[in-house]
């Protein structure tokens, strides 16, 4: 049985980073997931991580380097063009999600505020990223 491929969560908010991790347990994704807790590390992880992960969820306000940046950076790598990129941010703001689907993200979700349907929508997420979703093939690592 081929293990299933990481989640990758990039978020910096301690609290933002445990509800999710808890969501996504309950939810019952057998996922590893991988947590980077600014934009530096996010790209780190995900350039370091065989096979590609499943989904990147990824926050926007980031310390180093933001997630649009982070995006941007993953999106000009050929092998990181189709990688899932879910953005879920605290940020409603037009010019932010313009700018993440300008820039290839998949999906932009504002986190709710209320703990229920922040919950509800993280584990929707994870449903559907890690078991629905149909995920590219993976590719043999090149030297």
């Amino acid at each position: 049985m081929v293990s299933p491929r990481p989640i990758i969560l990039v978020e910096d908010n301690p609290d933002d980073e445990r509800l999710t991790l808890r969501s996504l347990r309950r939810s019952k994704i057998t996922n590893p997931i991988l947590i980077a807790r600014n934009g530096e590390e996010a790209l780190n992880l995900i350039f370091s991580t065989y096979p590609l992960p499943t989904v990147v969820l990824l926050d926007l306000k980031l310390p180093k380097i933001s997630g649009l940046d982070v995006l941007r950076r993953l999106r000009s790598e050929p092998r990181f063009k189709t990688l899932p990129v879910v953005v879920l941010t605290s940020s409603s703001e037009e010019p932010d999600i313009l700018e993440s689907y300008n820039l290839g993200a998949n999906s932009y979700v504002r986190k709710p505020v209320d703990f229920e349907q922040f919950a509800q929508a993280v584990s929707q997420l994870g449903l559907y990223w890690a078991l629905i979703n149909e995920p590219i093939p993976t590719e043999e690592p090149r030297e």
